[in-house]
């Protein structure tokens, strides 16, 4: 991964276009190729980026970063106050616990419980900052991005919404929607979720896995 701190102005030359003013930003460039662009707030989110596949050209002032739709990310360098390169190695990746792990699996085999009519396109759709636990069809044939949690937390919603806005730049997956399943979702999660135009929907482990319960209830 390399890291450089700059300031610098931005343009993004494509179906539509950006700018972004001369201020001190940090620049983003991964071994998948992608570059992002970022400012000392937003969390993770960057102002600016290009996903993989796609070519970064230097030149003396200049990064001209352009993928292969021939869309551009022109970054106009004023002055370098640190170019920093650094080797991760491979990332392990996230890894669920075994009640969240047995959910993803159940759920995949019954996707109707996401909703009517949903049917199953794969697990661990792979995406250039990760897997989605599922990619599904909904009853109209459109993707839907599915992102499960044992616990459903902003933290997941965040993550599904990352994966919504890459998926949703293939012309091959758009429109893509997004579905944020889990056993129990805080309050907090389900606002952002709505917010963002992501439904939740809580899910009966046990009912998945045959499990009745014949305890008596009141209600």
């Amino acid at each position: 991964m390399r890291l450089v701190i700059a300031k610098c102005s931005v343009d993004y030359v494509g179906r539509l276009s950006a700018h972004l003013p001369l201020a001190t930003r940090l620049l983003m460039v991964k071994a998948d190729g992608s570059v992002s662009i970022h400012a000392d707030d937003r969390a993770y989110k960057p102002l600016n980026w290009m996903s993989p596949p796609c070519r970064l050209e230097e030149a003396p002032g200049v990064w001209r970063v352009v993928n292969k739709a021939g869309e551009e990310l022109r970054i106009t360098l004023e002055e370098v106050f640190q170019d920093t390169s650094y080797e991760l190695g491979v990332d392990p990746g996230l890894r669920k616990d075994g009640v969240e792990a047995h959910l993803q699996e159940l759920l995949a085999a019954n996707p109707e419980t996401l909703g009517e009519g949903f049917t199953l396109v794969r697990r661990e759709y792979m995406t250039a900052i990760g897997p989605v636990d599922l990619l599904c069809r909904d009853a109209n044939a459109g993707a839907v991005a599915v992102e499960v949690k044992r616990r459903g937390e902003i933290d997941g919603v965040e993550q599904l919404t990352r994966y919504l806005e890459l998926m949703n730049r293939d012309p091959l997956l758009a429109p893509v929607t997004g579905v944020f399943a889990a056993q129990e979702i805080k309050p907090q999660a389900r606002v952002l979720a709505t917010d963002r135009g992501i439904r939740c929907v809580v899910v009966d482990y046990d009912r998945l896995r045959g499990i009745v319960r014949d305890e008596l209830t009141l209600f």
